[in-house]
């Protein structure tokens, strides 16, 4: 490297730093915090490769979260990974103009959760589940993202048959996650 190289790696602690703090609302409630966390593990996870049990250790510890809480998010995040092959099949047939993998990492597993909590483990109502994905988008995505979000999941919440087929056929190419 030349010189003029060397100094744009250069760091004098006398130099003045612009920083842009965004605040963030509050979460509406512990879940939807939780799954504010879930998205920065599922995104470090996987954009970096890091380990999802490292991230979630220091993200747990970071964000000081309660038992239940923690068990919360690891129940989202660890579910989202185990089932990302039928995640990816469902999104890819209700955005099929858009390849996962050049999908937005942040609105690729916004729609993850989302898809996750209401169809896969059905523990949120289909409407909260939008609702708090759109929220998330919204906070985190690009400016077209709350729109995308919710247009993809409210196609697949208006079409529970095709939905159910492709649970269906997913879970039969994947013979070892049928048992769950």
């Amino acid at each position: 490297m030349s010189d003029s190289e060397y100094n744009f790696f250069e760091f004098d602690p006398e130099d003045v730093i612009d920083v842009e703090v965004v605040e963030h609302p509050a979460p509406v409630n512990e879940r939807s915090f939780a799954r504010r966390v879930a998205l920065q593990v599922l995104y470090e996870v996987d954009s970096a490769d890091h380990l999802v049990g490292d991230v979630l250790q220091r993200q747990v510890e970071a964000n000081e979260l309660p038992s239940h809480l923690g068990e919360y998010l690891r129940e989202i995040v660890l579910g989202v990974i185990d089932q990302h092959r039928i995640l990816d099949a469902i999104i890819k047939h209700f955005a099929p103009e858009f390849p996962i993998s050049q999908l937005a990492i942040i609105d690729r597993n916004i729609l993850r959760i989302a898809i996750y909590e209401f169809a896969l483990k059905h523990t949120v109502p289909t409407g909260i589940a939008i609702d708090e994905a759109v929220e998330l988008a919204k906070l985190y995505g690009a400016d077209g993202s709350p729109r995308f979000v919710n247009g993809v999941l409210g196609a697949i919440a208006d079409d529970r048959k095709t939905l159910g087929d492709i649970i269906n056929t997913t879970k039969l190419n994947n013979p070892q996650k049928a048992d769950e």
